[in-house]
């Protein structure tokens, strides 16, 4: 989506600004804008052959789209790991090590992270010729089309390649479910309090005095008694106990773009309608 907006804005015409000073020749630039299906046509002919405006809008887009690809990349090579196994790669997408047989490298997601850097230096390149620049035309400026190619190159093999790795990703649904613990639903234990009419301050508080009490006797938080609970806050009854269901708890986020089914369901439609909206 950013990337349309950023079409939508660079779509200016530059034809009839001429070496510098425009065209004499009775150009009429708007007929060559209608023509040519450009939105708009650049307002001054002096600023134009020296702006590369469009091509700057088009590295921070590469570079804010990297940037978040190469923090998805981050998260699965992590959670690709012995230690999480909540992900594995196709072997379409990864490497055998040169020394251990059993490993497999995520070379895919490596990769990706390296490209980023690749791309933001291209994006500082451009900016460090731009900003030394007097006014009009200067030779310097011819350095934009590599800098446009390669990145462009880049972007779309790594485009590629991270839709290839989550089409073919394995989740490990079962792994993930054994790394939960209770103490993750502290937040959740809160909320209970405030669906009574605590105030989340308060409920904050309460909750944590739970963990510490847990702590204390070295116990898992939901193994706490009702009676132990009520020391803390006369508020928790014998429904506290639905607070430990971690389904349960997902869904009690059903806020737009929260976690519950309902919500997640929302964000897949609307991520549809973007698709189909740009294939119109």
């Amino acid at each position: 989506m950013l990337l349309l907006e950023v079409q939508k804005r660079i779509n200016v015409l530059p034809l009839g600004s001429g070496a510098i000073a425009g065209n004499p020749l009775g150009v009429d630039r708007e007929l060559l804008r209608a023509e040519l299906n450009f939105g708009a046509i650049t307002l001054n002919s002096m600023d134009t052959t020296s702006e590369r405006d469009f091509v700057a809008e088009f590295l921070f887009w590469a570079s804010l789209c990297m940037t978040h690809l190469s923090r998805m990349a981050e998260d699965l090579i992590l959670y690709g790991t012995k230690e999480f196994n909540f992900v594995q790669l196709s072997d379409a997408y990864s490497t055998g090590s040169s020394l251990m047989p059993q490993k497999k490298n995520p070379d895919s997601l490596e990769l990706i992270g390296s490209k980023a850097g690749r791309v933001f230096g291209r994006c500082a390149e451009l900016l460090m010729t731009l900003k030394g620049l007097p006014s009009t035309y200067n030779k310097d400026l011819q350095e934009d089309k590599e800098t446009v190619f390669e990145v462009s190159d880049t972007m779309t093999a790594v485009l590629q390649v991270a839709t290839g790795v989550i089409s073919t990703l394995q989740i490990h649904r079962e792994n993930m479910t054994q790394a939960l613990s209770p103490d993750m639903l502290a937040t959740d234990l809160a909320y209970y309090l405030v669906h009574k009419g605590m105030p989340f301050r308060q409920a904050h508080e309460a909750s944590g005095k739970a963990v510490f009490m847990a702590e204390t006797k070295g116990v898992a938080l939901k193994q706490l008694s009702l009676q132990e609970l009520q020391t803390i806050s006369p508020l928790f009854s014998d429904d506290v106990s639905h607070v430990w269901d971690y389904g349960h708890s997902v869904e009690e986020y059903s806020a737009l773009g929260g976690t519950a089914r309902s919500s997640v369901k929302w964000q897949i439609s609307q991520l549809r309608t973007m698709l189909l909206a740009q294939q119109a």
